[in-house]
């Protein structure tokens, strides 16, 4: 897998579609990828989620189409996959400034959007260090929770994992994302430890089973903007010029102390915490 070539092909796809419902599974199956490392990784590259993307795109669109004659706000809005008047003014409103009825009478404070194009330009060297591991297939014991691709990382399992801590629940290790599930813009995102031999699974808690595996491992300090930096830099820096490449399964964060336990009798990750960002690879094929 190219990885640039796969975001402009996603790109392509987004934009052969923009007046369709089209789905996060929609778009990474076009370019055989996981919708989850799909998301990211446009997330990573662009600054915006791809719903983001395309509602800017059907927006800018959209002035450009008021101002062409004789046509009513109401055609427009279905036409751009807004289901009434209302909300297509809302959300007119909040990308261009100015409501559509003003756009009809006066284009020059349109704001326009233009398709991205997705190239990597290679500056300063710096050392990122990561290390690959095969692994067998092993269990994981979490609570679960459906999280939406658009907010899931940003807001979403930020609260999922407070309220966890909060809950006087077993100590977490893991936080496990599972796949974008098919035909939705939903994940399902796991908190919790791997089985143990012999462990009882409490209320509200299921097992995973995660296949045998290659897997590479990055370390990241613990932190909300450490992690997601890191998650950032894997996107943009590491997989764009890796030897492997990305498969659709579990990925996973590792919280462990390099002392030894995960968490302190609180639950709360501190002390001598490291953070490890473990996702599924094969190594890529040269002809």
């Amino acid at each position: 897998m190219n990885w640039v070539k796969t975001l402009n092909q996603a790109i392509d796809y987004i934009e052969d579609h923009l007046l369709d419902d089209i789905t996060i599974t929609q778009i990474a199956d076009h370019v055989y990828i996981g919708g989850a490392h799909l998301q990211r990784g446009f997330s990573a590259l662009a600054g915006l989620t791809i719903g983001e993307y395309i509602r800017n795109r059907r927006l800018s669109l959209a002035g450009l189409e008021l101002t062409r004659g004789d046509v009513r706000v109401i055609d427009i809005a279905v036409k751009y996959g807004y289901e009434t008047a209302e909300s297509f003014s809302k959300a007119f409103r909040r990308f261009h400034g100015i409501s559509p009825s003003k756009a009809k009478q006066d284009c020059k404070n349109l704001k326009s959007y233009s398709r991205l194009t997705v190239k990597i330009i290679m500056e300063g060297g710096s050392v990122m260090e990561y290390r690959i591991e095969q692994r067998e297939a092993f269990e994981v014991v979490v609570k679960m929770k459906t999280i939406e691709v658009e907010e899931g990382n940003s807001t979403q399992i930020p609260a999922f994992w407070d309220e966890y801590l909060a809950a006087n629940l077993p100590k977490p290790t893991l936080g496990i994302c599972g796949e974008v599930a098919a035909d939705t813009n939903t994940f399902r995102y796991g908190i919790g430890d791997f089985k143990k031999k012999g462990q009882e699974v409490l209320e509200g808690f299921e097992i995973l089973q995660v296949p045998q595996g290659t897997w590479a491992v990055f370390t990241s300090k613990v932190g909300v903007e450490h992690v997601q930096a890191m998650w950032n830099r894997i996107y943009s820096e590491w997989l764009p010029q890796a030897q492997y490449t990305l498969l659709p399964s579990y990925d996973f964060e590792y919280y462990r102390n390099i002392n030894g336990s995960a968490t302190d009798d609180t639950g709360k990750m501190t002390g001598d915490l490291v953070c490890e960002i473990w996702l599924p690879v094969e190594k890529k094929e040269f002809s």
